[in-house]
């Protein structure tokens, strides 16, 4: 499976596009947040329309949470406190962030965070043999620096070594990858500024650790 993710476009789609080009055949689209810039919420429907494969979608802090509704209106998929289960990959997803300095519109307290989180790892997985995260904040302590403090969503931390891939956003100056335990953690940096990720996914392989199964490209238009 090859999915296409990007994270904070805030309105400007202007490279998506280019960005898709450049990712080649990809069977998932992947939307960490940020869908528009403080709205209007029906900006979100001109981003999923440039892509014709299943998009699901988290809205992020800056978006107010009536996108919700937007969201399953359209053809994209709303993963916000819910899952999917697509070929045998178990899609989880939590939208917003936790509360920052700015109180922009879509922020949930981290006792709120926490029981959503409890509820959506203890559900039951099927037959499911990924399981894939798609957040707006990053876990705490692991691409959430802004200057030398960690801002991160301290909540997600239980999905770590739990799952097998978490993609997320917010922190537009994290963009990278990180692995901790048998979870990769992928911030696809700013769409907005030209920045998305491909990721292919071995999903039938029994392959242990020795064998990495997840391979990630960081694109960036020019």
């Amino acid at each position: 499976m090859r999915l296409f993710a990007i994270a904070d476009p805030h309105g400007n789609y202007s490279r998506i596009e280019e960005l898709l080009e450049m990712a080649g055949d990809v069977d998932v689209v992947l939307i960490a947040g940020d869908i528009t810039n403080f709205g209007p919420d029906e900006k979100a429907l001109e981003l999923f329309s440039l892509f014709d494969q299943p998009v699901l979608a988290v809205p992020g802090n800056c978006d107010h949470d009536s996108i919700i509704a937007v969201i399953e209106s359209s053809r994209a998929i709303n993963l916000h406190n819910s899952s999917v289960m697509i070929d045998d990959v178990l899609f989880i997803g939590l939208g917003g962030s936790n509360p920052t300095p700015f109180c922009t519109p879509f922020e949930i307290q981290e006792c709120d965070y926490e029981e959503k989180v409890s509820r959506l790892i203890s559900q039951p997985k099927g037959n499911a043999k990924r399981i894939i995260t798609l957040t707006h904040s990053p876990p705490f302590g692991i691409l959430d620096e802004v200057g030398n403090t960690h801002v991160g969503c301290k909540a997600l931390n239980v999905f770590l070594d739990r799952v097998d891939l978490m993609i997320c956003g917010h922190i537009h100056e994290a963009r990278g990858i990180k692995k901790y335990g048998k979870t990769i953690i992928v911030n696809p940096g700013m769409a907005a500024h030209g920045f998305a990720a491909v990721i292919e996914i071995d999903v039938d392989s029994e392959e242990n650790n020795e064998k990495e199964n997840i391979y990630i490209r960081l694109l960036k238009t020019i």
